[in-house]
């Protein structure tokens, strides 16, 4: 092995009836966002470069959980999180309770470079967006029919929906609300289909980053953050991989997921597959979660334990790979 790779994800658990042509669109963006990051990496562009690229790109378009197309919050408005983290010494930069900024993981990076800072929230973190002169838009930007419509689902069944794009013929739609309503934090939760966005690189100098992005929960309580901004929870980067996370953020924040798959490879020598399969099977205790990864020698892996995560991955010597399912 050796040389660059890739991987992106647009979220784990997915509603095992979602219509044949929302799963092509999805597989359409992926394919379109891995090609992306192909050319930055062949154009020799450092990891932290590709990943912030191929995440905006996620973001700009609504089909997923991030900027444009993200989740409702109980009062109708997005919040968005994002996190990113360069492993060429550990430098990263993570904002949450984003309202007005077009792309988060922009100003995520912003952070990490112009601030003093590796972590702004809320009102904090939009003045210095506007400090910075980062691209903003009003709150209506972000907001889809889908999720208005999605959010007055979840409003009726008085429940979090973790996926707004589950079919509005209703809750007995997904096959999870029918066989084994989970629970978070003790509380139970009707639908587990989460959705995030992220990108890991790792490039020709053997320097790894990864990035994650979204809009969260749908009807979430205003001011509630998940793990993607947190590292080492839902985002981590060092010498030895890159690491992006998804799913129910609660378990992934308990496990501290994303540095655990770098742990493992550190403490226990395990190789980076092995590292994802073993973090997957023994940190998220009852949730439900996936993880992209890449390693410093030019592998990829993922890992979910639940009914799909949307991803897909390419390395230097030609393997492409776009898929939903096992």
């Amino acid at each position: 092995m050796g040389g660059w790779a890739i991987a992106v994800h647009g979220g784990a658990g997915v509603d095992p009836n979602l219509p044949a042509e929302r799963q092509e669109e999805a597989k359409q963006l992926l394919t379109r966002c891995l090609n992306i990051g192909i050319s930055a990496l062949r154009s020799s562009l450092p990891a932290i470069d590709v990943v912030e690229l191929v995440v905006k790109e996620l973001e700009t378009d609504p089909i997923f959980n991030s900027g444009r197309g993200s989740a409702l919050t109980a009062n109708g408005t997005v919040e968005m999180e994002a996190s990113i983290m360069d492993g060429d010494g550990r430098r990263c930069g993570a904002v949450s309770g984003i309202t007005t900024v077009k792309n988060p993981i922009s100003l995520a990076r912003l952070v990490m470079e112009k601030s003093p800072h590796s972590y702004l929230a809320f009102s904090g973190a939009e003045e210095f967006a506007k400090q910075q002169g980062v691209e903003m838009v009003d709150n209506d930007y972000f907001i889809t029919e889908d999720n208005v419509g999605m959010l007055k689902l979840a409003k009726e069944a008085n429940t979090i929906l973790y996926d707004y794009r589950i079919p509005a013929v209703g809750l007995e739609s997904c096959a999870a609300a029918v066989e084994s309503p989970i629970h978070m934090n003790g509380l139970p939760i009707s639908v587990y289909a989460p959705e995030t966005v992220g990108c890991v690189v790792v490039d020709s100098q053997r320097r790894c980053a990864a990035a994650t992005s979204t809009g969260g929960l749908m009807n979430k309580m205003t001011g509630r953050i998940g793990d993607s901004p947190l590292i080492g929870a839902g985002t981590y980067a060092g010498e030895l991989c890159g690491v992006s996370c998804t799913g129910e953020g609660e378990a992934i924040i308990r496990g501290t997921l994303a540095r655990d798959v770098a742990a493992v490879m550190e403490y226990m020598e395990l190789g980076l597959q092995d590292a994802v399969d073993y973090v997957i099977k023994k940190r998220l205790d009852k949730g439900f979660a996936g993880l992209i990864a890449v390693s410093n020698k030019g592998e990829v892996a993922y890992g979910f334990n639940c009914n799909g995560m949307f991803r897909g991955c390419a390395t230097e010597d030609g393997f492409m790979e776009v898929g939903i399912w096992e």
